[in-house]
């Protein structure tokens, strides 16, 4: 009987120690552009030098939205330098998330087209309620550049393992003169969270290791006593 006890412990010991790593994924941000001035909790810092144009609301001449109503996205242009004159750091950056294990970032975006120009975004990361370009260390994508920023848009994901809150930025960069237009649509993020389940297998499985543990030192007092 003892041993079929330990026994059930340690596979119950098993189980507990496999079950945080069961969980499902949350969704805490889903994002799609309808008013840019009035998106609750995200924040804009604008850089550029000198600085001019913040982000804005999508304009159809230029192109209309990834999803719903044409105008129904975030865009940024050489314009973030006053004047189209300068260099322009241009952010956009989403609410201080809770964020728990694996967690995935996914947007859409794209440019203008314009030839002869060269778009460049960043996206980026800080733990905590980041409030600084300092903030954010960690870089997770870089659109544009050195390669052509797609023309259509295109869809990009980005994930990283996080326990506690932290913010995901857009920097618009670059020299004005070689800046045309870019948009962001569909921002989300979905992040992993232990289910209950989890929490109650370890804690069954404690338990039973806390009983057995008490029952072979009853025992073993009763043996020596005899």
């Amino acid at each position: 009987m003892k041993s079929l006890t330990r026994s059930t412990c340690a596979a119950m010991l098993a189980c507990a120690a496999w079950a945080p790593l069961s969980s499902h994924a949350v969704e805490v941000l889903n994002e799609g552009f309808g008013k840019v001035s009035n998106l609750s909790g995200w924040s804009q810092l604008n850089n550029s030098m000198p600085p001019g144009t913040a982000w804005f609301q999508g304009y159809t001449d230029a192109f209309s939205a990834q999803s719903g109503p044409g105008n129904s996205y975030a865009a940024a242009n050489f314009l973030g330098a006053a004047g189209g004159m300068g260099v322009v750091d241009n952010w956009l950056i989403t609410p201080t998330l809770s964020l728990s294990g694996i967690t995935t970032l996914s947007f859409f975006t794209r440019s203008e087209g314009a030839s002869g120009f060269s778009d460049l975004l960043e996206v980026r990361f800080a733990s905590g309620s980041g409030t600084t370009p300092d903030d954010f260390d960690t870089l997770l994508l870089t659109i544009g550049g050195e390669f052509a920023f797609p023309a259509q848009w295109q869809q990009w994901s980005a994930g990283l393992t996080v326990e506690g809150e932290g913010r995901f930025a857009f920097r618009y960069l670059g020299d004005a003169s070689t800046l045309s237009y870019v948009g962001l649509d569909t921002v989300r993020v979905v992040t992993a969270v232990p289910e209950p389940s989890s929490y109650l297998m370890l804690l069954g499985g404690l338990g039973a290791l806390g009983a057995s543990a008490r029952r072979l030192r009853k025992g073993a007092a009763q043996d020596a006593a005899r």
